[in-house]
């Protein structure tokens, strides 16, 4: 049997439930207090590591050196935050520098260096090499970008400021402040480690500010954040550095640049057989082109076409090619030296063939070597322009796949050296592959290009156009397959044919063209082709004066009839012409 105890709870009185709510609410209002009130941290953190710390942009940027009381930077801090197209030739073992108006080639660990190839000697060389690493000396650097630096007490840091940036000087102004207060923390909060102490009345330098505090730096460069409160603004200051601008005489083109390229197989034409080309301003004969991967250039240039071109009032443009070579390009453009020699020999051959500008076509080369034309056109460019030589350099639209008629141009940095970009507007449709069509419809153009002035400023693009058609075949097989062949016809062959087989082009809307088709029973084939004539590249020009381009291009004069160089006229020479 089970024995059940039963016993009488106790009642809790009201005091005492009183006294336990009094308790529990001091308890919250304490907690909170606790987690809510800004108790400023007392730990201190390390601000600056190792040696010689690298202030820039509001942070420390790796260590310098100091070597016989001169300031050296590593090469990856100059890479990544001072220049990103700084590069290590591995052959020459030099680093290979390049504005507008200089090439810089500095060896490891030499007394000598060159500026646009003329050699420099000094005292200290400019680029030394320590426990594997490169550094370079800041001071030969200020001559090349719009760079300053303090060298500052205490912490033996090295200030970089860069042109452009601003800071705000500060005094720090708290009468009756606490020193936790008055302490540079990590970040915008007291309850964060501190880097170090200000005082009253000290002098800072105001980077910037967030939630109620100032990031300020002292003058030994440890930075923090302190309350706004505390700090007392003065003057603001821009980092204002003069630098030598260099201009350059370059020749002048009147009205907008209407070229045609002189597409040279084996040899120049005589100048007898060249037509009148009214609206025409440059010509650019392909006659260079890349022949060894040591630079060597084949020449098939003409003194007495430029004369010829010269009388009739013609710029000529030398266009020089890589011959369409991936494996040569690479092997050639991947050492410093084999592109010197390119580069020498191209300004030889402009002033032998009074040549005013030089056409760079390069194509058909590897993705990941498209930074290596990049460095051949900015390495060029500054002894061109020097030379009084127009920089052009021609592209494709950009194509969204990775091929290599188009991924390898970087087109953005491209603008900022050359003085032209000519983009080859044309290709739309060129085999079976790529199926019937067009060599460059209207709205393909228009799309594309619109697309490519996101990346090119306007008043450096020039629309190429074609002068050319493609002829396409059809032919039907004895099994119902079906066999697709084209191929490239001038303005003339094109009236031609349409001529021989009694054909009247229509007008074909989406393609913006005029076309035409016929059917060949007998040969179980149908022909078809779109139209560039007249009305073609009249909507070319007014495409290009739509969106405010630099001019026209076309490929090639000798694909072009009389009516291509009126249609080719900019409708401003046109007017002109009228008056």
């Amino acid at each position: 049997m089970v024995q059940i105890e039963l016993s009488k709870k106790r009642r809790l009185s009201a005091k005492g439930i009183f006294f336990g709510l009094i308790a529990a609410f001091i308890l919250v209002i304490s907690a909170i207090f606790f987690l809510f009130y800004p108790f400023a941290s007392t730990e201190k953190t390390v601000y600056f590591h190792g040696l010689n710390p690298i202030i820039y942009k509001g942070a420390q940027q790796g260590n310098a050196l100091i070597e016989k009381n001169k300031v050296y930077i590593p090469l990856s801090f100059l890479k990544k935050d001072l220049d990103n197209s700084v590069i290590m030739d591995e052959q020459s073992k030099s680093i290979i520098i390049t504005s507008n108006d200089k090439v810089v080639q500095l060896p490891l660990n030499s007394l000598k260096y060159y500026v646009n190839g003329k050699q420099k000697k000094i005292q200290q060389a400019p680029i030394i090499t320590k426990d594997g690493d490169v550094f370079a000396e800041l001071d030969l650097l200020l001559s090349i970008y719009p760079v300053q630096y303090k060298r500052l007490p205490e912490s033996h840091a090295v200030w970089i400021q860069r042109a452009g940036e601003e800071y705000t000087n500060g005094t720090i102004a708290a009468d009756s402040a606490k020193a936790d207060w008055l302490r540079l923390r990590t970040s915008a909060s007291v309850r964060t480690p501190y880097t170090a102490e200000t005082s009253n009345h000290e002098p800072v330098f105001i980077e910037r500010e967030k939630d109620g505090y100032y990031f300020v730096r002292k003058a030994n460069g440890i930075g923090g954040y302190i309350k706004k409160d505390y700090v007392k603004t003065e003057d603001k200051v821009k980092i204002n550095i003069a630098q030598t601008s260099v201009t350059y005489s370059l020749p002048k083109i009147n009205g907008p640049l209407n070229l045609t390229w002189e597409a040279v197989y084996t040899k120049t034409p005589a100048s007898s057989t060249l037509p009148v080309m009214p609206g025409i301003n440059v010509v650019s004969p392909t006659w260079f082109s890349l022949a060894s991967e040591k630079g060597a250039i084949k020449n098939k240039a003409s003194l007495q076409y430029s004369k010829w071109a010269h009388q009739k009032g013609y710029q000529v443009w030398g266009a020089f090619s890589n011959s369409f070579d991936p494996g040569l390009t690479f092997q050639t453009l991947k050492n410093f030296e084999n592109r010197q020699n390119i580069i020498r020999q191209l300004l030889r051959c402009s002033k032998q063939y009074q040549i005013q500008g030089i056409n760079f076509d390069i194509e058909n080369v590897n993705e990941e070597d498209g930074q290596l034309v990049t460095q051949l056109v900015k390495e060029a460019a500054p002894y061109f322009h020097a030379a009084g030589l127009i920089v052009s350099m021609d592209i494709t639209f950009p194509s969204g796949d990775h091929n290599k008629w188009s991924s390898f141009y970087e087109r953005s940095k491209l603008s900022q050296i050359a003085d032209y970009l000519i983009v080859m507007a044309y290709d739309e449709h060129t085999s079976a592959v790529t199926g019937e069509g067009s060599v460059a419809s209207l709205p393909w153009v228009e799309s594309n290009l619109k697309n490519l002035l996101t990346e090119v400023p306007k008043e450096k693009l020039v629309l190429g156009v074609p002068l050319f058609s493609r002829l396409w075949k059809e032919q039907t097989n004895p099994d119902g397959s079906v066999h697709i062949t084209s191929k490239a016809v001038s303005m003339d062959t094109a009236k031609s044919w349409l001529a021989s087989k009694g054909i009247v082009p229509t007008y074909d809307k989406q393609s913006g063209q005029n076309y035409a088709q016929y059917s060949a029973p007998n040969e179980d084939t149908t022909y078809k082709i779109w139209l560039e004539d007249e009305m073609s590249l009249t909507k070319r020009v007014q495409l290009a004066e739509k969106y405010h381009l630099a001019g026209v291009a076309s490929w090639s004069r000798n694909f072009g009839d009389q009516t291509a160089w009126t249609a080719l006229t900019p409708e401003t020479d046109k007017n002109m012409a009228k008056k």
